[in-house]
């Protein structure tokens, strides 16, 4: 069964349904039920067309579902609206699946968490590692959205600055390596920033190509993580690079500074350095003291800690840290720990890359966490 190719047609399949008439949920839950027999049939039984096949069962899935609740009229007319086998029209629905999602009458959160769940594929568990709240609360909050745009038809547009956090997100969830939907969430940017002309947009493509130069270098052969510092810059993608540098340098151009630029503004002094000991940790600091005016983010005053242990010692990063004050948020231990180590304080740091690696969302980082504390006690010993 190839979930890649489930995945990638969901979208497309989902906005047929829009347009025929049926409202997002029913639509959604439909298209659900007919990837459940997708699995169960294809195995023994592939359609020669599979996006026909989905969309056919899924409306038939529609269908069943509203038959008990319907008028005969409504019946009847939906049931000539039944798109017949043969191949389907090629169309990509997906960037307006997006802002259906993104719809006035959901709050940003729940509009972020219903279109990573409907639209991006991923499970609830990870958008709540998202948002950093319980899988409970994220399942309970996807279902009141779902509610919410119930009867929500599929010309009603939302709003763009919720779209931007929804693909945001989706890139951050591909570029862990935990699903692939990095290039796909680039490719919906790119359609984006060619229809809308706003500097934030343009800052989030940026960033996201500066990120995704370097994903090359991010990983070992036996899959193992890479830190920024160890990674062969020779490596990175320079095309993405320079290509993303002269996007940022026109958005910033504008002198209408928002989130995503100055984000891409941290990346691309990453990417400007030819080693890590040339990096411009003091101008990071200033970008990151923009990012925090703007967002009063707690993860982004963690990475400014980070960046101000690099520029002015381990000592004021551990200051910075201690203002922060909230060893709840992740890799709060794994930066305390960082810190510690550059500090000289040993044993701090190995408890604490244990106890980092205990709160790690992924294998990968968790393995990587779990390396750094058995290299530092191995240190001790010696």
């Amino acid at each position: 069964m190839d979930e890649a190719l489930l995945r990638s047609l969901t979208p497309s399949v989902l906005g047929v349904l829009c347009r025929r008439g049926a409202d997002f949920a029913a639509a959604e839950d439909a298209v659900q039920d007919a990837l459940v027999e997708a699995v169960r049939v294809w195995p023994t039984d592939t359609p020669r067309d599979p996006k026909a096949w989905l969309i056919t069962v899924a409306w038939r899935k529609f269908l069943d579902a509203t038959r008990s609740d319907a008028s005969r009229r409504r019946r009847e007319d939906l049931a000539e609206d039944e798109p017949t086998p043969g191949p389907a029209p090629d169309a990509d629905d997906t960037l307006q699946l997006y802002f259906l999602c993104a719809h006035p009458s959901l709050t940003p959160s729940s509009a972020v968490a219903l279109t990573l769940r409907a639209v991006g594929g991923l499970t609830t568990r990870q958008i709540a590692q998202a948002y950093l709240v319980p899988e409970a609360t994220m399942a309970q909050r996807i279902s009141r959205a779902k509610r919410t745009v119930s009867g929500v038809r599929f010309d009603q547009p939302g709003d763009v600055a919720t779209v931007l956090r929804v693909l945001y997100l989706v890139f951050n969830e591909g570029y862990s390596g935990d699903v692939d939907l990095a290039a796909e969430a680039i490719r919906l940017t790119r359609q984006l920033a060619a229809a809308i002309d706003h500097p934030e947009v343009a800052g989030l493509l940026a960033l996201m190509l500066l990120h995704h130069a370097r994903r090359a270098s991010r990983t070992a052969p036996d899959g193992t993580l890479v830190p920024l510092a160890e990674q062969d810059r020779g490596r990175w993608d320079t095309q993405l690079i320079a290509e993303g540098v002269v996007i940022l340098q026109s958005a910033l151009a504008r002198d209408r500074l928002g989130e995503f630029q100055a984000q891409a503004a941290v990346a691309a002094l990453h990417a400007d350095a030819q080693t890590a000991e040339e990096t411009d940790w003091m101008q990071i600091v200033e970008w990151y003291d923009e990012l925090a005016a703007l967002t009063d983010s707690p993860v982004v005053r963690l990475n400014r800690a980070v960046a101000v242990g690099e520029a002015d010692g381990p000592q004021a990063g551990l200051k910075a840290l201690a203002e922060l004050d909230d060893n709840s948020l992740p890799r709060y231990a794994a930066v305390a720990a960082y810190l510690h180590e550059q500090a000289g304080d040993l044993e701090v740091a190995s408890a604490l890359y244990v106890e980092a690696a205990q709160k790690a969302s992924n294998l990968a980082e968790r393995a990587h966490l779990t390396r750094q504390a058995a290299r530092i006690n191995a240190g001790r010993r010696l």
